[in-house]
């Protein structure tokens, strides 16, 4: 038998854009003032809790139903980003054997709105015996969750922002914003820096910026380089065939200068006869360049400052190549 939808799920009202409009506006509304409302329950004892997680041996296990459960996945993913240990745990899954991957130094955060829903109040008393820390997040003061937890979060909620006060929306919104409030917490309590959280998301961007280094992006490149005395076909030859838009010009031993696409197109543009032009004549003296060893981000804050593309690499006082703004653009960095 085919499934038949249900007849006021295809009903569409006629709303015009204005009141469309402001239905979104009041959802905001509604879900902005149930976040400030939270402000008005954190005291001493929510500090105590904090302590109390960044004290503890184990991790965070953190279980939820439903939409509850959707939250409790976000929070667990945030904890582990900043530095707290912390795993996700359905409730109707926990008491059906999930239960397993409690350890006694472990800490439960139960998430539930009503406090009330079977799976959780099924879960409470088995979570008491096993002896775990255990933390309620409801915005039922007086509820089941709320009267057995070591620790409760209250989240106030006056109604939620759908129309009809059904779907959780205010409430997740409160609920997911305590749980930032908790990882923001234990991140400071805890000294996590940017080069912590570096470490956790070496894929990210904010994680390139912290571990790469000019040398890992210089080393596959081409080396290009010109004598001073070289002629200008030479030159223009070696910064076409290496392909990163200028040479390094060496005199001897030192390299002294740079010469770029751009300056052998304004040459051209000052000079009819190009025949005794070298590349001490059009290169650009004492040129920018970075260490090796230096991060790649410096590079990137180099070219910015200074409006260039490229930068020489030395490695200590030898010349070992070019890191090009592509580089970093390829890698996520700008």
């Amino acid at each position: 038998m085919a499934f038949k939808r249900p007849e006021h799920c295809t009903k569409k009202q006629d709303l015009n854009d204005s009141e469309l409009l402001q239905i979104a506006r009041d959802t905001l509304e509604i879900e902005r003032q149930t976040v400030a409302a939270l402000q008005t329950q954190l005291n001493n004892d929510f500090a105590a809790l904090v302590r109390r997680i960044a004290d503890s041996t184990g991790r965070l296990i953190i279980s939820g139903i439903g939409k509850s459960a959707i939250i409790a996945q976000k929070i667990v993913s945030t904890m582990n980003s900043t530095g707290t240990p912390a795993l996700y745990m359905h409730a109707a899954d926990a008491i059906h054997g999930d239960l397993g991957m409690l350890r006694p130094e472990d800490i439960v955060l139960c998430i539930s709105k009503s406090g009330e829903t079977e799976e959780i109040k099924v879960l409470l008393p088995l979570i008491r015996n096993f002896g775990n820390t255990l933390i309620g997040m409801s915005s039922n003061a007086q509820s089941a969750l709320a009267t057995q937890s070591d620790y409760f979060l209250y989240i106030p909620v006056e109604k939620e922002a759908d129309p009809n006060n059904l779907a959780p929306t205010a409430s997740t919104t409160a609920q997911m914003a305590m749980g930032d409030a908790l990882a923001t917490s234990l991140l400071a309590l805890k000294g996590f820096t940017s080069k912590d959280f570096a470490q956790f998301h070496p894929g990210g961007s904010l994680g390139k910026q912290m571990y790469l280094r000019v040398k890992d992006l210089s080393q596959y490149n081409e080396r290009p380089l010109v004598e001073a005395r070289d002629d200008l076909r030479t030159t223009i030859l070696e910064i076409s065939s290496k392909r990163l838009g200028a040479t390094a010009v060496q005199d001897g031993d030192d390299i002294v200068g740079i010469v770029t696409d751009g300056d052998v197109r304004r040459m051209l543009e000052k000079h009819e006869d190009v025949r005794q032009i070298i590349a001490a004549d059009i290169m650009t003296r004492q040129p920018k360049s970075i260490q090796a060893q230096a991060y790649a981000v410096e590079a990137l804050n180099t070219m910015r400052m200074h409006n260039i593309h490229q930068l020489i690499v030395f490695d200590g006082d030898d010349y070992i190549g070019f890191i090009h703004l592509h580089d970093l653009i390829r890698e996520g960095i700008v």
